[in-house]
């Protein structure tokens, strides 16, 4: 063996060996933060053999497992996709402080998961070391018909609350979202509507009290936290202010019988018109009617051709016969008939907005699990009609996306939500509102992301002309971080952060900076689009 070859043999096993002790050295610090993490959460836990099923580290055989239970959107489940540090299943709530407590004293940032239905998964994803709290054991419910009241837990989906409100009485419902699997801490935090959002009001609307731990450890009620942190968590992103675990809402009056209706048309059957009719009307109707419009592809009757087709359906709080005589008084172009009409329960409608069949037993609703897509979405406000040639721009865009599942949705407002003043919740987009549009397109293969990514954001491009404006607004729950963003620390300036804070909260955005920068005034509660702290000169703090 000449000298060049045993050097380089030499070299390789010093290499081997540097690399050997540095993967050894790194487990070995790695082992010891973990296990420093778990001696602090120990203090929280009540019973310590139960700890291997509450927290979950990259080692564990389960950890994979429970981090996909309930990340929805397969944009955020890649092999690159940053990994926690830990999950943390809480079931009481001193697990809940534990998790914040220990992750504040080992720098560490915290993603609060109920549903993981997040549009930008930021309720499981962070790129600076986090852990996740998980609050999906954390699903108790208890409905008081007598008080016409519920406590909710927000690991709970609307599907179990919708069981639940059924089981106990066939009087009440609650107004909140159509998806079963939809986790109650996320939606009613963004403010969360429904079939019923014309009549009642966004979910958020209907709470009226809460527990939320905040950075501190303290456990709080409306009455501790006070109305200032009460009104910023209904509608304000719940994430940004500490960790609410259960909410009190009221139970709304449902009739015994409800009119579940649809009707579609397609561009060759005159969609265009009607639509744009449609533009005039919806706001305007009684509010115990949602008269919503759906925009998606579909089959043409011309030989496999593709064509656009325009869904108008909905809810009434009543029976058919009534219906038909509002629709043939109000909107007779839409031609509803009775055979495009079924006659149900409040539990069944909800069954048929969830996608079952209203023969279905409610229990179906207990299942937690759905089917999971790579998926994007963004949100606009319309305050005047577009013309029937902007409709058909939309045609032609739809065409276009190919190989993706698009939706357009529009939700008419109107009713009481253009009673409820904008400053009542953080929630703003009230009067002067002719309806909310949700874009969406899914895709099924990892590679298409980018090109359906392009497809969503020259749609919205297209219709900026169209929808509102200084702000362009947008939908809290319909999470976009095309809009802006903080740093992926979190950390960011009133500035940066108004570029989007103003398009989800208007001028709200200055009082839930206010109440951020009391309750949180460290800003440990932080994320891509959480709440800023205001941050005072150095002349201020010196004043006086």
């Amino acid at each position: 063996m000449n000298k060049l070859t045993m050097g380089n043999s030499v070299f390789r096993k010093l290499s081997y060996f540097a690399l050997f002790l540095f993967i050894s050295v790194s487990s070995t610090t790695s082992d010891s933060a973990h296990d420093k993490f778990v001696q602090c959460f120990s203090q929280y836990a009540q019973e310590l053999n139960a700890l291997s099923n509450i927290i979950f580290a990259r080692n564990d055989s389960s950890y994979s497992s429970v981090l996909q239970s309930t990340s929805q959107n397969l944009r955020f489940v890649t092999s690159t996709t940053p990994k926690p540090y830990m999950i943390i299943t809480a079931f009481q709530e001193s697990h809940i402080q534990g998790a914040i407590l220990c992750a504040k004293d080992h720098g560490l940032q915290v993603r609060i998961r109920s549903g993981g239905h997040d549009y930008e998964g930021l309720s499981y994803v962070s790129k600076v070391p986090f852990v996740i709290i998980d609050l999906q054991n954390l699903r108790s419910i208890y409905v008081e018909i007598e008080n016409e009241s519920a406590w909710i837990d927000s690991g709970a989906t609307l599907g179990e609350l919708y069981y639940a409100i059924a089981e106990k009485s066939k009087d009440y419902g609650f107004p909140a979202g159509r998806c079963p699997t939809l986790g109650v801490g996320g939606h009613f935090g963004g403010g969360g509507f429904g079939p019923m959002v014309r009549k009642y009001g966004l979910a958020a609307d209907n709470v009226i009290d809460a527990r939320i731990i905040d950075v501190n450890g303290r456990i709080l009620d409306r009455k501790l936290m006070g109305e200032d942190l009460f009104w910023a968590i209904r509608g304000g992103g719940g994430g940004s202010f500490g960790v609410i675990y259960s909410w009190k809402i009221r139970l709304v009056p449902v009739p015994k019988t409800l009119t579940v209706f649809n009707n579609v048309k397609t561009i060759e059957e005159g969609a265009t018109k009607v639509l744009h009719k449609w533009q005039y009307i919806a706001h305007k109707l009684h509010q115990d009617l949602l008269l919503d419009a759906t925009i998606a592809v579909a089959n043409s009757s011309r030989g496999g051709e593709k064509t656009v087709s325009v869904s108008f359906g909905g809810l009434f709080l009543g029976g058919t016969e009534k219906l038909l005589t509002v629709m043939n008084e109000s909107f007779v172009e839409m031609n509803l008939k009775a055979t495009d009409c079924v006659e149900t329960s409040w539990i069944n409608s909800v069954l048929y907005f969830t996608g079952f069949s209203i023969n279905d037993t409610f229990s179906v609703l207990l299942n937690r699990t759905q089917p999971k897509y790579f998926y994007k979405a963004k949100s606009d406000y319309v305050k005047e009609p577009v013309s029937e040639n902007v409709l058909e721009g939309i045609w032609k865009r739809v065409l276009e996306e190919e190989e993706g599942i698009s939706r357009i949705i529009l939700t008419p407002y109107g009713g009481i939500m253009s009673e409820i003043p904008e400053s009542e919740s953080p929630f703003p987009h009230r009067k002067g509102n002719l309806y909310e549009i949700q874009y969406l397109i899914y895709w099924l293969r990892e590679e298409e992301t980018e090109k359906h990514l392009r497809w969503m954001r020259g749609l919205y491009s297209y219709m900026e002309p169209y929808v509102s404006k200084n702000p362009r607004e947008a939908y809290l729950n319909y999470r976009d971080l095309d809009l802006g963003k903080n740093s992926d620390y979190g950390n960011t300036s009133y500035g940066k952060a108004s570029v989007w804070g103003f398009k989800y909260f208007k001028s709200n955005f200055n009082r839930l900076v206010h109440v951020k920068t009391i309750v949180d005034p460290a800003n440990f509660f932080r994320y891509e689009q959480s709440i800023p702290v205001f941050n005072f000169p150095p002349w201020w703090k010196n004043k006086g």
